[in-house]
């Protein structure tokens, strides 16, 4: 038997909340692997519910910080690892976390790990997106469709907004998939773990995350339209005076769409615009 036993102490899972507690021992024992902490890390858990990779990550980090938001699995976590003094619970939603100070400044040693709820798990990806330099690598859990839209490939129907912004500021690995049986209750749909790692060189996008998603969101503000026709409808938006002209400035055919785009040429685009609105 690989799952963990639901022990009565804990309370059920929420559908309010997304709920969906991995159970299965063989795939926690993958996660554990994939977060690769070692004796000197510190590790964020997003989302512990009932413990099940907290008992294996205090096992093998420095220290340990969960967050938690469901304070009906506050006591129990609290009853089973408070007395740790490298594991520490902050109480309330990721969304409004400033990571900054609950992180030491040397990035090399933080990791983050999360099983996320499908209905947030875009929402954090996005929260953590300003603090990603706090962390050395960051190993999440998705609805597997959202990892395969993370991971297209230019000129792919999958490629959206969300690849673009992913693939900008990290580098993502798809790791494995997660059968709906590997969760108690078991979801509809199955998940993946992917690996990302924050970029260390991104030129003109540092510290320019919101402006390149307003950029990047406007492209691809209808997808079967063309980037120039995209572009032209969010001019004023944009304060583009010649969207046409800024596409040339750029080296990028005006014809396309946006999801045919690579990364690179995202970074020149957004360049040319920044320039241009300077």
């Amino acid at each position: 038997m690989s799952d963990i036993a639901l022990s009565d102490q804990y309370p059920y899972a929420k559908k309010s909340f997304g709920q969906n507690f991995l159970v299965d021992r063989d795939f926690i024992s993958k996660i554990i692997d994939a977060v690769a902490a070692g004796p000197n890390d510190t590790v964020i858990e997003i989302g512990p519910g009932r413990g099940a990779l907290t008992e294996a990550l205090l096992d093998r980090c420095e220290r340990l910080t969960v967050i938690e938001l469901d304070k009906d699995l506050i006591p129990a976590l609290n009853a089973k690892f408070g007395a740790n003094k490298r594991f520490e619970l902050i109480a309330g939603d990721v969304l409004k976390v400033d990571f900054s100070s609950i992180t030491p400044g040397d990035s090399q040693e933080v990791k983050l790990v999360a099983n996320l709820p499908y209905y947030i798990s875009t929402a954090v990806l996005f929260h953590l997106l300003p603090f990603r330099d706090r962390f050395s690598n960051m190993v999440l859990m998705f609805q597997r469709e959202v990892v395969d839209r993370m991971t297209a490939a230019p000129a792919t129907s999958e490629r959206g907004f969300l690849t673009v912004i992913v693939e900008a500021f990290f580098t993502v690995e798809k790791l494995f998939d997660v059968p709906p049986s590997a969760f108690r209750p078991t979801p509809k749909v199955w998940s993946s773990v992917a690996r990302l790692r924050p970029k260390a060189d991104i030129g003109p996008l540092s510290r320019q995350e919101a402006k390149f998603e307003k950029l990047v969101g406007a492209a691809f503000r209808q997808k079967r339209k063309t980037i120039l026709n995209n572009l032209k409808s969010s001019a004023d938006e944009l304060r583009i005076n010649d969207p046409t002209q800024l596409l040339s400035d750029a080296d990028i055919e005006p014809k396309r769409r946006a999801e045919t785009l690579t990364v690179e040429e995202w970074t020149r685009l957004f360049s040319k615009w920044i320039s241009l609105i300077s």
